[in-house]
Order: structure tokens, then sequence, then C-alpha cells
């Protein structure tokens, strides 16, 4: 959510936004990954997936508990933000004061940008979501799009009476700073109240599954225990349905940057994230 690369002007923009974070570290690709992210498509859905290597059988375990929920999976930017300033510097009501419609997200040292990893890890858990009977809403339809604004994409949630919202990003902090931390709502008056405290457990859930899914550390920058609750995202303060944000790493630790760039370790992200999601409806 720190460190954004913001494109200069403002005007509007037809969608709205939710308050967008920076992408996880800047580090050297795994071999045969894709650093533009063209080639990562998820893998073709076979009726069951395979557990991917450190994940155990989570990711091929289905207890029910998703089957008939909706979920809402939010991608951080989009690919078009960057050549549309004047659209998504738009201010926007946030719920307690006024935010940029959007932002244009941060990359690792190699050019992976966040809007693509928040794309294809979304991608990714949609099907794996699918496959054990959840409906799921995607706030943007794809990776060329500009927004929607942050208050946009929280009313798509608020619309979809969702079960769950999931804001998927990474991080843009200092090179010395890595590991994952949940951004969880705090109560803003008249807005997502009544929601916060099924947020905190929702946070508390895609935690554990992702700590226990992926190993990657919890952040030794923001938050404790990987827990940061904050008044100032759009994309919170407006849903009225449980909701948090994943910073799944730091896009400008090397470290971190290597794994987001991996193909393979986005599908370990997704099938943690599925596990997370899991824990929470059970």
């Amino acid at each position: 959510m720190r460190n954004h690369r913001r494109a200069p002007l403002t005007v509007g923009l037809a969608f709205a936004a939710l308050g967008a974070l920076t992408a996880c570290g800047g580090g050297p690709f795994d071999q045969g990954d894709d650093p533009q992210g063209k080639s990562a498509q998820p893998p073709r859905a076979t009726g069951r997936s395979a557990p991917a290597a450190g994940t155990g059988d989570a990711p091929g375990r289905d207890d029910g508990a998703l089957r008939g929920r909706t979920i809402v999976l939010d991608p951080g930017h989009n690919g078009g933000n960057a050549r549309n300033p004047a659209a998504i510097n738009r201010q926007v009501d946030i719920g307690n004061g006024r935010k940029e419609c959007d932002t244009t997200g941060t990359e690792t040292r190699a050019g992976y940008p966040e809007h693509a990893f928040t794309w294809d890890v979304s991608k990714r858990l949609e099907r794996l979501l699918k496959e054990r009977g959840a409906k799921v809403v995607l706030t943007r339809p794809d990776d060329n799009g500009v927004g929607p604004c942050i208050n946009e994409r929280a009313e798509i949630g608020n619309r979809a009476g969702a079960d769950a919202a999931l804001s998927i990003h990474a991080d843009g902090a200092s090179a010395s700073s890595h590991g994952f931390h949940i951004i969880e709502p705090v109560a803003v008056k008249g807005f997502n109240a009544r929601a916060v405290p099924a947020s905190q457990r929702l946070g508390r859930a895609i935690r554990d599954g992702y700590r226990e899914g992926t190993g990657v550390p919890y952040s030794n920058y923001r938050g404790t225990e990987a827990l940061d609750p904050r008044d100032d995202l759009g994309g919170l303060n407006l849903s009225r349905v449980p909701k948090v944000f994943i910073e799944c790493g730091n896009m400008k630790h090397a470290g971190d940057a290597a794994k987001l760039s991996s193909a393979r370790f986005r599908q370990k992200i997704a099938e943690s994230l599925l596990d997370g999601l899991r824990r929470y409806f059970s």
C-alpha cells in the first residue's frame, strides 16, 4: 500500500477502485518463468488440482465448506492504470475522507508488475474455488483496463452479497523489508462497522493458511504477527461484507521478488489462499 508509483494528474473514471497496495519483492526470475507474466496463465482445469510441493493435501481437500459461497476476488491495480493518470488520480470518497481512485502499483527490480501478479494469482484462485463449488466474482475482467476505483471495488462485493472478499496485492517497500501481512479494516461509523469482526476472523484464517502453505514469513516491517489494521483504505472502509487485503510479499526484496515472479510459486500462493478461505468457512 505504501510506496505506490502514482501517475501524475487527475480526472474522472467511470469505474471506481480499491485502495491499492504495492507488489512483492524484486529479484531474479526462476528458470522457465516469464518476467512479463505473458505465459503465467492458470493451468487448465482437470477436475481436481494436484497439491503443490510443500502444501500437503490442503489444495486437494474438499470438505464442502466453500460450496455455495460467494467469494469476491479483488486483484489490485490494473494494466492500463499507468497510461491513464488523470483517471486514476481522480479523488473519490472513502468513508472518512478522500483518496485517489486507484494507483499503478509497484514492480520487481526486473520489471514484473504488481498488476500482472495480482491478476495471475486471482485467476488461479478463481479456478480452484470454482472447482469446489464456490461462486466467484472478480472486480475487474482482465489486466488491460483502468481501475475500477477503490469505492467501486468495495461496492462490487456489497452488491454481490459476498460471504467473503479478498483483495490481492504485493508491496513495494524498502529492499530490506520482507514477508507478508494482512490488512484488516478498522470500524468506520456508518459504513463497515458490522462487518469488522467477521473481517478480523477472515484475516486470521487467510494469514494462517498463507503462512503454512507458502512458508513466507510474517512481515518484518508492517503489523503485529502479520496483522495490520488500517482505516485509510476505501476498499475496506466501504465494504459491508467481510473483507481483507493481503500483501503477499515485498516486490523490492530480492528473495520475495524471486518467489512472486515464479509461476510455480504463484500456484502455491493460490492454493494457500484457498486453504485460508476454507478455514474461515469451516
